[in-house]
């Protein structure tokens, strides 16, 4: 979907991308994606400074032997590395199913004509 050219009969310099911005197909989107970037950007922070702290602060939890020459240290590292695959396949599932319908329908409209800024503009006029 993401990856499909414009069809032929599509100028793009004549759309009002303002206008799209401002529309609330547009909104929904943006705020769906940013209902889930958001926490989830503040969760991986949190966990990422976290790990940060207890490397620096806290020497002796860190050097505990799990098994081997394995210690807590390199198992939180390892979970990090597993986190970002983590969010990574979660956010991918998440877009497929919620983003890309969305950006989609404003496409569609964008590239049959139908997004007309007359619309937009009447909501404006009316609030």
């Amino acid at each position: 979907m993401g990856n499909e050219a414009p069809s032929a009969g599509t100028n793009l310099a004549e759309v009002d991308y303002g206008a799209v911005q401002a529309s609330p197909e547009f909104q929904r989107l943006r705020r769906t994606h940013r209902s889930f970037v958001f926490p989830v950007l503040g969760a991986c922070l949190a966990w990422y400074f976290a790990y940060v702290l207890l490397a620096s602060y806290a020497h002796d939890f860190m050097s505990i032997r799990v098994f081997g020459s394995v210690n807590v240290a390199m198992l939180l590292g390892m979970a990090q590395v597993v986190t970002t695959f983590a969010v990574t396949t979660w956010y991918v599932h998440y877009a497929n199913k919620r983003l890309d319908p969305l950006a989609e329908e404003i496409r569609d409209e964008i590239e049959i004509g139908e997004f007309e800024t007359r619309e937009f503009e009447k909501e404006e006029e009316a609030r």
